[in-house]
């Protein structure tokens, strides 16, 4: 299962430690260290794009099949590519908003599934209505990211290797899959 994104010094020090069960996928980099007095050899590590880490939680898929990631702006028009779920076009970071479905005064609650991207104009137009109310369509339905999903959304740059690794959780459903199965 994936658990979360690491950087090269945190992959080099659990392979130090012998904490890598296993490793598999494209080398991300090589790590050159000092030579060894005796041998006059280069320690030379190699950083692989995915690695199993030892020790088990029989319990962690539970919490997992009922995990709800933490809502931010960032992750949010991720999942939504940065397009206005109203009108359609995508736009950089500044110039979006979250907007709520159902509107908070009108009971409706700051959850995945009741908020998508829109853009500052947008949002302003369909001010505290719902889409009926300001007779604007939605693009999409909103929803909420499983595990696995929302560490592909926390990924800066997500190689093939790891994309494939995590399409493997990701729910038969998911937008996430029409993405990346060209």
């Amino acid at each position: 299962m994936p658990l979360e994104w690491l950087n090269q010094e945190q992959v080099a020090k659990l392979i130090s430690l012998d904490m890598v069960q296993y490793a598999f996928g494209t080398t991300l980099t090589r790590l050159h260290g000092g030579i060894n007095a005796k041998s006059g050899q280069q320690s030379i590590l190699d950083i692989p794009a995915i690695i199993g880490t030892k020790g088990k939680n029989q319990h962690f898929h539970k919490q997992l099949q009922n995990y709800v990631p933490p809502l931010n702006n960032p992750t949010l028009f991720k999942r939504d590519q940065n397009l206005c779920l109203y009108c359609g076009q995508v736009f950089e970071f500044k110039l979006l908003s979250r907007d709520h479905v159902t509107p908070v005064s009108q009971g409706g609650k700051d959850v995945w599934e009741n908020v998508v991207t829109s853009c500052k104009r947008c949002n302003n137009h369909k001010a505290n209505r719902t889409p009926l109310q300001a007779n604007m369509k939605l693009l999409a339905i909103p929803f909420a990211p499983n595990y696995a999903e929302y560490i592909y959304l926390q990924g800066k740059h997500v190689i093939a290797d790891q994309m494939q690794f995590l399409m493997n959780y990701f729910p038969q459903q998911s937008p996430f899959r029409n993405r990346f199965m060209h």
